[in-house]
């Protein structure tokens, strides 16, 4: 029984055992969390590395409540505008009502591990308010170590966790069970299904339906994008509709466009995704920015670092239209003047939106890095600098600890002074971060009068 890759069965005497042993565990785990907590005995192994995750994220397993990350405007219009709202009419039917009275909380979380909605046993949820199990709390590793909904997101599988296998000791008396939710086009996680209550959330009938659940919800999600790629196509020339514009639950998705961390775009147009070259993937984020359309000389201009050769360009234009034209008909891009028929949203566009209504937690989150870092293409270091800016100033302004640490990991922060000598002024004296903070402060000076 030697750590077991499976949960073992509720009431069993192994998984009597298995509490035994973890809660051992924690007895040793203050000693061990500024070493390697690899030597914990008894613990699953996917348990013992996720103890270790935890311990290196500086999660801490005695502060009572999970984060706070989105107050409640920021949460309603982040969760309205997100791919799982389309799929929580399914979560309902097969997971929430059947749960009202069977001592279970059903939460749907993002692919970062926040929760966007909780649900199920009135009772149970008032108990769950205590940890800050709730709509908008990160339950990721980073913020609460070892649970279902982050470790699943951690390892991209099915995952139960039980009572004192859980990172903070305030989540010992539940136990959870964790699935990803994968996107049926691009296989990308959206984010986690998770139920949590007793033991029974733990119980092997409990994995297999949280899985039929999430293969039902993924289902109905390609169904539903099917139908709605065929509505598109008979009416190519339209814009936006409200089931495409992102206004509602009914925005069962949108083309869109990747560009932010990327040399290469990823474009996606009536739920079918493709690889652009650096080439098209910087037309295609010059003409996202310009829905008038430009003149192929202002196009030149945008695209070229020197002089363009319009002949160049009619021969870009050709091939990316083959490419669209794979995907949709529809979309494919005009001339006289170049434009786009059919509304793309930019990763990149969705940042500066939430930047513009407060919400900079959020335009963090889609921020995967700068747009298109390699690109030299006039409008497109135009776009990125102004994205990059503007996340900056806001976090500056009015960032959190972990916001501004998190922007720090990025490639453009690496040499950020000001940002880390920021974090300092708002970290309590004796926080453990500090240290972190004041030996990356003293590489850069080493560095930068080398």
């Amino acid at each position: 029984m030697r750590n077991p890759i499976h949960h073992p069965v509720p009431g069993s005497e192994a998984a009597e055992l298995l509490q035994k042993r973890a809660l051992a565990g924690h007895e040793r785990l203050d000693t061990l969390r500024l070493g390697t907590p690899g030597d914990i005995v008894g613990l699953r192994r996917l348990v013992r590395e996720s103890w270790q995750r935890s311990a290196s994220l500086q999660a801490n397993p005695d502060v009572a409540e999970a984060p706070l990350a989105m107050d409640r405007d920021e949460l309603e219009e982040y969760r309205r505008q997100h791919p799982l709202a389309a799929i929580m009419p399914v979560i309902k039917k097969l997971l929430v009502q059947p749960s009202h009275d069977s001592g279970l909380l059903i939460a749907v979380g993002d692919d970062v591990g926040r929760l966007l909605w909780v649900d199920g046993d009135p009772v149970m949820q008032r108990r769950a308010e205590r940890m800050m199990f709730v709509a908008g709390s990160d339950w990721s590793e980073a913020s609460v170590g070892t649970s279902a909904p982050g470790t699943a997101l951690a390892l991209d599988r099915s995952i139960q966790i039980s009572g004192a296998e859980h990172f903070k000791r305030s989540v010992h008396p539940w136990s959870c069970t964790a699935v990803p939710f994968h996107d049926p086009d691009s296989g990308a996680v959206l984010g986690v299904v998770d139920i949590t209550g007793t033991e029974t959330a733990v119980a092997p009938h409990t994995l297999s339906l949280v899985e039929a659940t999430v293969a039902a919800a993924q289902a109905q999600l390609r169904i539903e994008r099917l139908t709605l790629a065929a509505s598109i196509r008979e009416s190519p020339r339209r814009r936006s509709s409200p089931s495409t514009s992102g206004r509602g639950a009914g925005a069962l998705y949108r083309n869109s466009l990747q560009l932010l961390g990327r040399d290469q775009a990823l474009l996606s147009i009536d739920g079918r995704t493709v690889s652009l070259s650096a080439r098209h993937s910087e037309i295609l984020a010059i003409l996202g920015i310009h829905p008038e359309g430009l003149t192929a000389d202002d196009l030149c201009a945008q695209l070229y670092p020197g002089e363009g050769s319009a002949v160049t360009l009619r021969a870009e234009m050709v091939r990316l239209r083959k490419v669209v034209q794979e995907l949709s008909p529809g979309a494919v891009p005009e001339s006289r003047p170049y434009r786009l028929p059919v509304e793309l949203l930019p990763d990149s566009g969705q940042v500066l939106s939430c930047l513009q209504r407060g919400a900079h937690r959020i335009a963090l989150e889609i921020y995967k890095g700068a747009v298109l870092p390699k690109s030299e293409a006039p409008g497109v270091v135009q776009l990125r600098e102004r994205v990059s800016h503007l996340l900056r100033e806001a976090l500056l302004s009015d960032g959190s600890v972990d916001s501004l640490l998190k922007y720090a990991e990025l490639p453009e922060a690496k040499y950020d002074v000001d940002l880390r000598l920021a974090v300092l002024k708002l970290l309590p004296p004796r926080s453990p971060k500090r240290a972190a903070v004041v030996a990356d402060l003293e590489r850069l000076e080493t560095e930068l009068t080398a």
